[in-house]
């Protein structure tokens, strides 16, 4: 499985863009972007070099993570998976590709789109000593207006993007990010009911013309969550020094949240279950709430079947799971 920290490529790429670059500035430059687009703003908030630094710093590192934890959730359902071609929708300053050409050492073309000149200009300056992505494409528009003209791709990666866009606008972009997609289509959005939500609906759009999911549902039914209870799964990353300075944190480390959806052309026949939520042990049991095949279980391993219940316990939330421990009443 890949690292959900940057590769050290990316981090030496970021820390010379930083030297000289003052922490405080940046501290109050991400909040106030981060302010932006909790009141429903974009990446429009991202104008100089400045803010860009900023951004980067601040969030690079948790999409990384997410991005990173969801390419291997479908490395793991589908091991034989070998894209030759990227295009990341909305690509910012290249997290997905970052992450994408770390997860499958295929990849041999990176065709990167956003309508924010300040983060492709950033994306390109991350890029330029890079031995593998410093030939990436990076054309600047409108996400449908840039996706209309894009050549199709194996993988096609949307991160912490359509959220930005109206729902009207998310549909047609949804329809016509699959339209490009060769093989396989990741989208990832944060953690948050209405994150969720924008999966779902994308999801089974997608499904009704012909999309098959990957991961992380072992099924292309209806997802058998019921409100307030949402699909989200957790990742853990390392914050650096300058992390922790710009993010005004105390520990050494983050737990980002995020939602996501892995789309593909063809049915996968055995999908594993997946982990919903870390398990509950207690004296006599392990309990593991899962999505199955059959919808929504919640398994349980008693004490006494112990390497069962030793199993079950290391378990963690976002995992596949075994299948065939008993369901609970």
């Amino acid at each position: 499985m890949t690292s959900p920290d940057l590769p050290a490529e990316l981090r030496a790429a970021l820390d010379g863009k930083l030297r000289g670059f003052s922490r405080n500035d940046a501290a109050g430059r991400a909040a106030s972007i981060s302010k932006t687009y909790r009141d429903g703003g974009g990446s429009g908030a991202i104008r100089s070099e400045a803010d860009a630094l900023a951004y980067a710093l601040a969030r690079m590192p948790a999409t990384y993570a997410a991005v990173t934890a969801s390419l291997n959730a479908l490395v793991e359902v589908r091991p034989d998976f070998a894209p030759n071609s990227l295009l990341d929708v909305g690509a910012g300053p290249g997290t997905a590709t970052w992450a994408a050409a770390e997860a499958f050492p295929s990849l041999q073309k990176f065709a990167l789109l956003d309508a924010n000149v300040t983060l492709r200009a950033l994306a390109l300056d991350l890029v330029s000593d890079s031995f593998r992505l410093r030939d990436v494409s990076y054309e600047r528009g409108e996400a449908r207006a840039a996706l209309t003209s894009a050549d199709t791709a194996d993988l096609v990666v949307a991160s912490y993007m359509i959220g930005e866009i109206s729902d009207a606008e998310q549909r047609a972009l949804a329809e016509l990010m699959w339209e490009k997609t060769r093989d396989t289509l990741l989208v990832v959005e944060p953690g948050t009911p209405a994150g969720y939500a924008r999966i779902i609906a994308l999801r089974e759009r997608l499904i009704a013309l012909g999309a098959h999911v990957a991961a992380p549902c072992p099924h292309d039914g209806k997802c058998p969550l019921q409100a307030p209870d949402w699909c989200h799964f957790t990742q853990r990353l390392q914050r650096s020094r300058a992390h922790m300075q710009v993010k005004g944190a105390e520990v050494p480390f983050e737990d980002e949240k995020f939602a996501y959806v892995a789309l593909t052309r063809a049915r996968i026949e055995k999908r594993p279950a997946r982990v919903l939520a870390q398990p509950e042990v207690t004296k006599a049991a392990v309990v593991t709430k899962l999505c199955t095949t059959d919808g929504l279980v919640f398994a349980s391993v008693p004490r006494r079947d112990k390497a069962a219940y030793h199993r079950a316990r290391k378990q963690r939330w976002g995992e596949t799971s075994e299948t065939g421990i008993r369901e609970t009443n």
